[in-house]
């Protein structure tokens, strides 16, 4: 099988990303992001989902969280769908839920060209949580939502949550979850030999 590689570089005058991405990886990961809770809710989701990961964010000056967070979504989104080429073979959907104590995170997606992106949270109202660094649950969904668009996927994740006021045991299970889910839609079933929509083309 020919390993789906891609190679992607982005400047902006906020922040500069080079990204190599192996989709069919073993969960190898060099990441540094400038932000702390990112990075390692990046391995977890390349750990979970075995892609392997280079990835380096710089700013020409302080490291802007919103501008940085938001463009990695980009890129991420943007390398993944030219890894993934034309969608031939691979199974198109992904659904899994990861249980954290009094969390719970389940992410349903579909690889279908159009790029949308929901979330829902029920419990407590956590988007004034942030960690020390300041990232929160809002830098969360920027990232995820642009994420999702770049790709060209539909992305619902819910959090169901109670008592814990801990954003990176919030965050955690939804990155695991997001892994192992896009793992699952960006496999090959070896009986898939077109692509995997009726219309003959995922754009």
């Amino acid at each position: 099988m020919v390993k789906r590689i891609t190679e992607l570089k982005r400047k902006t005058k906020e922040v500069e990303i080079d990204l190599k991405l192996n989709i069919d990886g073993e969960g190898k990961t060099h990441i540094d992001t400038g932000i702390g809770l990112l990075d390692h809710m990046l391995e977890l989701f390349t750990f979970h989902g075995l892609f392997d990961l280079d990835l380096k964010a710089k700013t020409p000056k302080k490291i802007d969280l919103h501008h940085t967070n938001e463009d990695i979504g980009i890129v991420l989104g943007e390398a993944f769908k030219k890894g993934l080429k034309n969608k031939k073979g691979i199974n198109r959907f992904g659904f899994f839920s990861v249980p954290m104590e009094d969390n719970l995170a389940t992410v349903i997606l579909d690889i279908c060209g159009r790029g949308y992106f929901k979330l829902k949270i029920e419990g407590l109202d956590p988007y004034s949580l942030k960690d020390q660094e300041g990232y929160s649950l809002k830098e969360m969904e920027h990232l995820l939502d642009a994420f999702a668009k770049n790709l060209g996927m539909n992305l619902y994740v819910k959090i169901e949550t109670s008592l814990n006021k801990d954003i990176h045991s919030i965050m955690e299970p939804v990155f695991k979850a997001l892994g192992i889910a896009l793992k699952q839609a960006t496999s090959k079933d070896p009986r898939r030999k077109n692509i995997p929509s009726t219309k003959g083309i995922i754009d």
